[in-house]
C-alpha cells in the first residue's frame, strides 16, 4: 500500500541540483579536477624516477597516487564529499613534500646513487608539489563552500507548483547559494 504511494511520488517529482549549473561551481570543480590530476602526475614522476632511492612505504605513495586519482574521478562526477577528502590528502601530501624536498637535494652530491632521474630534478619536482597542494586545498574548500549537494524538488509534467493540492509542508523551497 505505501510502496505505490512512494513510487507515485517519485515519480512526479525530480530532483535538481542549481548550485551545479553555476559557472563558478562548474570551474571549481575543473580546476580541482585538474589539480588534483597534476598533483598524481607528479606524485608518478617522483616515485618512478626515485624508486631506487626511495626508502620504506613505496606500495604507500603507490595508494595515494592511486586515490587522487580515484577522488579526481568522483569529484568529476560531483561528489562534492570527496572535497574535504582531498583537501585532507592534500595537507598530508604539503608535509610530505615539505620534508622530503630538502632531502632530494641533498642527495646531489658524490657518494649517492643516482636514482633514474637526477635528484635535483626530483628535488624540483618535489618542490613544485608544495605550491600545488596549497592551490588544491583552496579550491577544493571554495567548492565546498558552493554547496553542490543542495537539492530542489520540482515536479515534472509541466503543472505548476501549486501549494494548496500539496502535501509537502508549506515552506519555501530553497535558494541556491551564491556563487
Amino acid at each position: 500500500m505505501f510502496r505505490g504511494m512512494a513510487e507515485q511520488r517519485r515519480d512526479d517529482v525530480r530532483l535538481e541540483y542549481p548550485n551545479r549549473g553555476k559557472a563558478s561551481s562548474k570551474m571549481t570543480k575543473l580546476v580541482v579536477v585538474l589539480l588534483t590530476l597534476v598533483s598524481a602526475a607528479l606524485m608518478t614522476i617522483v616515485t618512478i624516477g626515485g624508486w631506487d632511492a626511495l626508502q620504506g612505504a613505496k606500495l604507500v605513495q603507490v595508494a595515494y597516487i592511486l586515490i587522487y586519482l580515484l577522488v579526481a574521478y568522483y569529484i568529476a562526477r560531483w561528489r562534492s564529499g570527496m572535497l574535504p577528502v582531498i583537501a585532507a590528502l592534500a595537507i598530508i601530501m604539503l608535509i610530505f613534500a615539505a620534508v622530503s624536498a630538502p632531502e632530494w637535494f641533498s642527495r646531489d652530491k658524490e657518494g649517492f646513487d643516482d636514482p633514474a632521474l637526477p635528484a635535483s630534478v626530483l628535488g624540483m619536482i618535489t618542490v613544485v608539489i608544495v605550491p600545488l597542494q596549497v592551490l588544491l586545498i583552496a579550491f577544493a574548500m571554495s567548492g565546498f563552500r558552493q554547496n553542490w549537494h543542495v537539492e530542489v524538488e520540482r515536479r515534472v509534467g509541466g503543472r505548476d507548483h501549486d501549494r494548496r493540492d500539496d502535501d509537502y509542508d508549506d515552506r519555501r523551497d530553497p535558494a541556491p547559494a551564491p556563487a
